[in-house]
Formats: C-alpha cells, sequence, structure tokens
C-alpha cells in the first residue's frame, strides 16, 4: 500500500449513480468518499421521517482485467434527525431523545464492459449486484434485507457531451412479509460536459420504479428518484464533487447535496502479470 502511485483521471463515477460503461484501468483501485444531506427522507418500514445525513459514502472500484471492474458500495454510518414518527411494521430503538443512527448496508458489483465506445456504436456494459444485509432494522433507517441487481450500461460521445444510460431489474426483499418479492425497473439517464480541462458539468435522474402496488407485506420497497445536478472539479491531485439533489417520488427525499473526493491508485502493473 505504501507504493501506490496517483493515476491522473478524470472519468470518475461521483457524484452521479448512473454508470458508465467503461471501466476502471486494470491494475487501478479508484477510491470516492462523500457526504450526503437529504432533507424529509421517509422511511416506511419503520415510519420515521426527518433529515438524513450520512457520513463516509465508499464507492471503491478495481479494473481486474481490460474488461472487468469489481466495485463495493456502502455508507459508514447513517444519522437521522426525526422529525415524525408514526407507527408502523417495524418499532425503532432511537438511540437519543429524536435522533437515530446505523451503518449502511454495502453492496458488491460485477461490472463487464462487452463492448467500447465506437465513432458509430455506444459503448455497452452490464453489472450484476448483490446487497449485503449490514444494516439493523430496529434502528429505523435500513432494511437488513438482501437483493439482487442486473442493470444494462450504453454510454455514447457527442463531440465533448458524455451521454450514459442504465436501464435494469432489482429484485428487492421484502421485509415486512415472508416469501415475499418487489421486482422493480432501474433507471439512470445521465450526462457530463467539460467547461474548462478541469472543471466538468454533470447532471442525471435516477432511481427505480415498483412494479406492484406497495400493500403493507411490500413496505421498504417504495419507488425512489432523485435527480441531481452538480460540478466535478480537479485540484491537487483529487477529483472533488458537489451536487445538489431534488427528489422525484413520494417516499425520496425532498431535497439535499452531496459532497465528495475520488482518487486513482495503482495497485498492479497489469501488463506484467503473465497468463
Amino acid at each position: 500500500m505504501l507504493c501506490f502511485l496517483p493515476v491522473p483521471s478524470f472519468a470518475q463515477q461521483r457524484p452521479l449513480r448512473t454508470e458508465g460503461a467503461d471501466t476502471v484501468p486494470a491494475g487501478t483501485m479508484r477510491v470516492m468518499v462523500g457526504f450526503d444531506f437529504l432533507q424529509d427522507s421517509d422511511f416506511p418500514l419503520s415510519g420515521l421521517s426527518g433529515d438524513l445525513t450520512s457520513v463516509g459514502v465508499l464507492d471503491v472500484r478495481t479494473g481486474v482485467g481490460k474488461m472487468v471492474e469489481l466495485q463495493m458500495q456502502g455508507t459508514v454510518q447513517h444519522f437521522l434527525d426525526v422529525k415524525r414518527q408514526v407507527g408502523s411494521f417495524v418499532t425503532p430503538t432511537l438511540t437519543g431523545s429524536a435522533s437515530t443512527h446505523d451503518v449502511g448496508d454495502f453492496a458488491a458489483f460485477v461490472k463487464v464492459r462487452f463492448l467500447g465506445e465506437g465513432k458509430r456504436r455506444p459503448g455497452v456494459a452490464v453489472r450484476f449486484g448483490y446487497l449485503l444485509p449490514t444494516s439493523d432494522q430496529s434502528r429505523g433507517i435500513g432494511s437488513n434485507t438482501q437483493d439482487i441487481f442486473v442493470d444494462i450500461i450504453l454510454q455514447k460521445h457527442f463531440a465533448k457531451l458524455l451521454l450514459m444510460g442504465n436501464v435494469g431489474i432489482g429484485i428487492l426483499q421484502a421485509p415486512a412479509a415472508l416469501f415475499t418479492q418487489n421486482d422493480v425497473l432501474r433507471y439512470g439517464a445521465a450526462f457530463s460536459y467539460p467547461v474548462h480541462r478541469r472543471v466538468n458539468i454533470v447532471g442525471e435522474v435516477a432511481g427505480f420504479q415498483s412494479t406492484r402496488t406497495i400493500t403493507s407485506g411490500l413496505l421498504g420497497t417504495e419507488s425512489r428518484g432523485e435527480a441531481r445536478l452538480g460540478m466535478q472539479v480537479q485540484a491537487a491531485g483529487f477529483l472533488w464533487d458537489v451536487a445538489g439533489i431534488a427528489g422525484l417520488t413520494r417516499n425520496s427525499p425532498r431535497t439535499g447535496f452531496t459532497f465528495g473526493v475520488s482518487k486513482d491508485l495503482r495497485i498492479f502493473d497489469y501488463s506484467s502479470v503473465k497468463p
């Protein structure tokens, strides 16, 4: 680890959630750390609502080949300032008089790029993911469930403008009912445009749509979506990002913002690896 060397790169993910088809260069680890603040966040499973602060929003990606990228995502700690509480399936145990906190659920993904972007064709990739049940539902924030995701990813440049699109499915375990799941449609549409050699303007609309009517047994799997608009700035050897957030569905946060920093690190020389 002491031998890590920085790798110049401007094709970073944060603050977007929509994936691009490109993978992290082989032998490179991309470390992204962020801070989120979301107003009026609802958690129907526990009946809690309030302002959510997420500290240590992690996204670590490693290029293990020319076409394959491994990802690990999650949040070190969520803090919820409870504004409202109603009865629901889970009776939460608050950690303060009007607050609670909990570790976030972590997820592991594998992204495989099948086609590189050509003059006329878009780049194409597929991503498979698994959500680990690392949260504690009694804290009122996480659902402590196991979910599976599959996404198809498209990416195309039009002069300086980069467009990215995602469509996929999510199989969400219903925490309020046995042997029940909700299949959701995942989506994302994003752009990135350089206004300076060190500054990108970025934006997106992303989330998922439930394919079933939400009943008491499907609490915690409601449709959610967000719009984000912000920028990436390359300075001091890091890529800094900031974006405003607006919720698009009834259970999404009303407004918020995210701030983060990214860095590429060389962990091994792929060209020296012999088959």
